[in-house]
């Protein structure tokens, strides 16, 4: 497991951003930034020593009605299901990594689920409700912050949905 750095002189913009938004909401812990990048479901899980599933992945989509940007926070072991999200908010396409910077101000790998630019159309997979304890990230590639899955709900006003591809 990856220990938090204890210096914080200069954190990333970002990290800085997503911690003073939690604390505007009202969430109990404050986010911690790793020593190591945790850009990927599995970077995350080892670096916090929990299971893949605990990491609250977001990902996001181009709605192509409006451009708008679909924030869907998923299980980290678990694959979205491009068909069933567009099936709940329209047609979506890919987002480059010049479209997630612009609307949710955070670079692939960081993205929170929280403190976006653009407040996104998003959904909460409802496979992360198998877990108590979550990680999501913080702004940042490592930076992240422990939640519940019902906490997920009241951050962001979003619905729970089924978004993910049957477990094989």
């Amino acid at each position: 497991m990856s220990e938090p750095l204890t210096d914080t002189a200069a954190r990333p913009a970002g990290f800085e951003h997503v911690s003073r938004v939690l604390v505007e909401l009202g969430h109990p812990h404050a986010p911690q930034f790793l020593a190591v990048a945790a850009r990927t479901s599995q970077e995350a899980a080892d670096a916090l020593g929990v299971a893949v599933g605990q990491i609250a992945k977001s990902v996001i989509f181009r709605r192509k009605a409006d451009d708008a940007a679909v924030l869907v926070v998923a299980s980290g072991d678990r694959r979205v299901d491009e068909k069933k999200v567009a099936a709940q908010v329209g047609a979506i396409g890919r987002a480059d990594a010049e479209f997630v910077k612009a609307r949710t101000g955070f670079t692939i790998g960081g993205v929170s689920p929280v403190g976006h630019t653009t407040k996104p159309v998003t959904l909460i997979d409802r496979e992360l409700f198998r877990f108590a304890e979550v990680w999501a990230a913080a702004g940042h590639p490592n930076g992240v912050f422990r939640l519940a899955p019902a906490d997920l709900e009241r951050l962001t006003g979003a619905p729970v949905a089924d978004v993910v591809q049957p477990v094989a």
